[in-house]
C-alpha cells in the first residue's frame, strides 16, 4: 500500500557544506520508501531542516537535556500512530527532522559511503523515530529499525556498500 502524498520540507539553515544536487529528491523518495514499508496509507508532511553543529548541539541541550552535538534529532507530532493534521491540506504531520550537515560530511567520510546516502540515512533513520521506533533499547529493536533502514535505503539505490558500525551515541 502506498501513502497518498508524501510532503517533506526541507530548509537549509546552515552555510558550511554545500547540499549535494539531487539529495533533496532523494530525501523525497528515502521518505516514500519508508511510509509505503510501513503501510502508511494517508497523506504526510515531514519537516526537515539542515543547521550547523552549534544549532544541532543548542537544540540537543535545549529538548534533550545533552549539551553535546548529535548527527540527528527527531521531533515527533504524534504518538500511537496518532498525528497532528495540517488544517490547509489534511496531511498528517508526522514531525521535524534536524541535521547536523557537518556531522553528516564527517560520517560520510567515516563510513566511506556519499554524503547523498549518509544525509537520507539520517532522514530514513529519523523518520522512522516520528512513526514510534526505537533502538535505544538495543536487541532487536535495533536489529529491526537497522532492516527498515537499509530496506528504505536499498528502494532507492542506496544500498550500503560495506558493513559499519554505529554506536548509539550516533544517532539519536
Amino acid at each position: 500500500m502506498l501513502p497518498r502524498r508524501v510532503r517533506v520540507i526541507i530548509r537549509n539553515d546552515q552555510d558550511e557544506v554545500k547540499i549535494p544536487t539531487g539529495v533533496r529528491m532523494l530525501m523525497r523518495r528515502a521518505c516514500t520508501a519508508v511510509l509505503t514499508g510501513e503501510d502508511f496509507n494517508a497523506d504526510a508532511e515531514v519537516y526537515v531542516r539542515f543547521v550547523d553543529d552549534e544549532t544541532i548541539r543548542a537544540l540537543n541541550k535545549k529538548h534533550r537535556g545533552i549539551d553535546e552535538r548529535t548527527d540527528v534529532l527527531s521531533f515527533p507530532l504524534g504518538e500511537n500512530g496518532i498525528y497532528d493534521v495540517n488544517p490547509e491540506t489534511g496531511a498528517q504531520m508526522l514531525g521535524d527532522v534536524v541535521i547536523s550537515m557537518p556531522r553528516a560530511v564527517a560520517q560520510s567520510e567515516r563510513f566511506e559511503h556519499s554524503l547523498q546516502r549518509e544525509v537520507c540515512y539520517l532522514t530514513v533513520h529519523s523518520l522512522l523515530h516520528l512513526l514510534g521506533y526505537d533502538h535505544t533499547s538495543g536487541g532487536m529493536d535495533l536489529v529491526r529499525m537497522r532492516e527498515k533502514e537499509e530496506a528504505a535505503l536499498s528502494k532507492v539505490g542506496l544500498k550500503r556498500n560495506g558493513s559499519y558500525y554505529m554506536d548509539g551515541a550516533e544517532n539519536g
